[in-house]
């Protein structure tokens, strides 16, 4: 027997407790990173559909749309607005895209910075220039059967704070 035959299970052995070392490390790391990411990854995913000429945006014209991306009450809130506003023949208490707090947009690049708030909760900040306005707005988001949903939208409005929610609750 050769000497790096007798030492191959001494490393394998060594390599090994290593490797579980370093998977113990990333397993206890991961619900950190991955709470962050997700929550980054969800509001990554709205403003990502306001980039640029001609895009698009979120277009929250179907109640499965407003359930998919708001917290169950908040949803209700929007959907029952639109059905109230309908019956009467009018648009309703939301006259602009709340994730760009404006009816029109063009929007070169955001900046999103996610914070924690707490078990399953997290605040997004998202700054941008729009049509030469800079522009701050904050999703309170909550995470509801490991999907992030927004619980709330606040922007500035004659420098005061406005709030998505308190529009339909008032």
């Amino acid at each position: 027997m050769n000497q790096s035959s007798s030492l191959s299970p001494f490393l394998a052995a060594r390599l090994t407790r290593r490797m579980l070392v370093a998977a113990a490390i990333v397993l206890f790391a991961m619900p950190v990173l991955a709470a962050d990411g997700s929550a980054t990854a969800f509001v990554s995913g709205i403003y990502d559909t306001y980039m640029g000429s001609g895009a698009k945006g979120l277009a929250l014209d179907t109640e499965r749309t407003v359930r998919h991306y708001f917290e169950p009450s908040l949803a209700a809130l929007i959907i029952k607005d639109r059905k109230n506003a309908a019956r009467h023949g009018e648009v309703g208490q939301l006259d602009g895209d709340p994730f760009v707090d404006a009816q029109d947009w063009n929007i070169d690049k955001f900046d999103i910075e996610v914070t924690d708030t707490g078990p399953g909760k997290a605040k997004a900040t998202v700054k941008f220039i729009n049509l030469d306005q800079p522009a701050t707005i904050v999703l309170d988001l909550v995470k509801i059967k490991n999907e992030w949903h927004i619980s709330d939208i606040t922007s500035l409005r004659d420098g005061k704070p406005e709030s998505l929610r308190a529009l339909f609750t008032h």
